[in-house]
């Protein structure tokens, strides 16, 4: 049922209930004690107005006649209203309904989702490793809803020019992580980004929907992988090469590194730039823990994590 929910305008974010797709609707229940419930006409595809049918949800009669009018609200109100012959009881037409939670001012209310640390209440995070066009979205739930479903896509909807694959999930714990390889089509590194990339992330939980956004530029969203190291002991010098997916040639894609020389005794380390692939370390200690990380030279992009240890 979920496979396919993709199409709907953005605009319709702003509208009390909307069509997701056929026969799937989301209704926005304002989460308080005191907002009634929506009031939803439903009526029954069949031609023959003469024909006795009746309306099911799940194993619950709710009503007879070609039109039901449900109320939903609760998480209980929604799900699939089924219409069924009388005679038969064979299946006609139904009607799906998802809840989305909003507050007094009619926002979305979100909860399924749990947000990164970096950057600061990040639901939906995306990065890249080089300027090929290829970036990795990502988002974590708690390990509460095993049945929730993800759907992925730019906010140009089927005919953007933005794919993804399936969400892999990795779970560590009380936490899953859930990572989606996304590709922008005829992406040309060496040209001047003029249209941000917006990704849109449907979440859907049983019958609770909630969606989220991320705009950005490739050059925003760039992490380089961390350079490879050696140390060598005989003048002290450290050595390092370009990650093996940084984007090339390498004389124009820059980058820029730190090298960081953790002292197990005094429990304190010393941080040294350099633009070159080498450095020359003064006299280190003998268990002093040397990393390397690096990051785009000409623009402020996030550094890459440490590197294994030199040494």
């Amino acid at each position: 049922l979920f496979a396919l929910l993709s199409l709907f305008s953005f605009a319709a974010l702003l509208e009390a209930q909307w069509k997701l797709r056929e026969n799937v609707y989301v209704i926005e229940s304002e989460w308080n004690d005191k907002t009634p419930a929506k009031r939803v006409e439903l009526t029954c595809n069949t031609s023959d107005e003469a024909l006795p049918v009746y309306w099911k949800k799940d194993t619950e009669l709710k009503g007879t006649g070609k039109t039901l009018i449900a109320e939903v609200k609760e998480f209980p109100d929604a799900g699939n209203y089924t219409c069924l012959t009388a005679n038969t009881h064979e299946i006609i037409s139904y009607d799906f309904f998802l809840i989305t939670k909003i507050d007094s001012n009619g926002q979305m209310i979100r909860s399924i989702l749990k947000s990164f640390k970096e950057p600061n209440r990040t639901f939906l995070k995306c990065e890249a490793k080089n300027y090929s066009g290829i970036f990795i979205c990502s988002w974590m739930t708690e390990n509460e809803s095993p049945n929730v479903k993800f759907t992925i896509r730019s906010l140009k909807g089927s005919q953007g020019d933005v794919t993804c694959s399936s969400p892999v999930a990795h779970t560590d714990k009380s936490v899953t992580e859930y990572t989606a390889q996304c590709q922008k089509e005829n992406y040309c590194p060496f040209a001047e980004e003029h249209q941000p990339i917006e990704m849109f992330l449907e979440v859907i939980d049983e019958v609770e929907y909630e969606n989220y956004t991320s705009s950005f530029f490739i050059r925003d969203i760039i992490k380089p992988d961390p350079p490879q190291c050696q140390y060598v002991a005989t003048n002290g010098t450290v050595t390092w090469t370009y990650p093996t997916t940084w984007s090339t040639p390498k004389s124009y894609f820059l980058l820029t590194f730190r090298v960081k020389v953790e002292s197990t005794n005094k429990r304190k380390s010393q941080v040294y730039d350099a633009d070159e692939q080498s450095i020359q370390i003064p006299t280190p200690g003998p268990k002093d823990k040397i990393s390397v990380q690096a990051r785009d030279r000409y623009y402020n992009s996030s550094w890459s994590e440490w590197s294994s240890l030199c040494r």
